[in-house]
């Protein structure tokens, strides 16, 4: 069992663009972040459900594709969920729709009490109050000796990092500047030191770099 993380972010190190709005809840540059990673043949299939064979392929899908391999079990902050946007509406069942793509169990770190979620497709969220290190406990103990992925947003993963509970990061860096945003690098110094880091540019122009434990 692994603890693995896969993000986007911007040569500047930005996760999590800035000024969400109702129209952008991710912020207004969120398209432009993962552009490259939505356009795959792998997230129109796993995220919108198109099987045609439609999207890009390469190193851009391989990264996609083993972005849900070997999951049992999925953290989240309550912003990845859509809590931060959606906060009063009790029927709010997340981004996804009635197919959400993780197909596992899903422990949504919130200080609102909701009801679980579950879907016909094995996904089901739990919404808890806890901290990081005790949710991923909780993830792994779940998974079937599968790896635990911390999902997002970036604050969870920050977390996760300055715990020391992430044995696998992959980041996805695409070659613009946002100059604004939550930055996942900031006061994490000698991070690297911890890990092999490898990279590999794709087709894109988006350079996929890996810190294996």
């Amino acid at each position: 069992m692994a603890v693995r993380v896969d993000l986007n972010i911007s040569l500047d190190g930005v996760a999590m663009p800035a000024d969400p709005s109702p129209e952008n809840p991710m912020g207004a540059d969120w398209g432009r972040l993962v552009e490259d990673y939505t356009a795959t043949r792998t997230f129109r299939e796993r995220i919108f459900g198109d099987t045609s064979g439609a999207g890009t392929t390469g190193v851009d899908d391989r990264y996609g594709a083993a972005y849900f391999e070997g999951v049992g079990a999925e953290v989240m902050g309550a912003g990845m969920f859509g809590l931060h946007a959606f906060a009063d509406d009790p029927e709010w069942r997340g981004w996804w729709g009635d197919a959400p793509p993780f197909r596992v169990p899903v422990f949504v770190l919130t200080h609102r009490r909701r009801a679980p979620i579950a879907f016909d497709n094995g996904t089901r969220f739990e919404f808890v109050s806890a901290t990081v290190t005790d949710t991923v406990h909780r993830a792994a103990a779940v998974a079937g000796g599968a790896d635990v992925r911390i999902g997002g947003g970036v604050g969870v993963v920050r977390a996760a990092l300055e715990a020391d509970l992430v044995d696998r990061l992959h980041v996805a860096v695409r070659p613009i500047v946002l100059g604004r945003g939550t930055r996942l690098w900031d006061d994490l110094r000698d991070l690297d030191r911890r890990y092999s880091v490898t990279s590999e540019v794709a087709e894109s122009g988006v350079v996929h770099v890996t810190f294996t434990r």
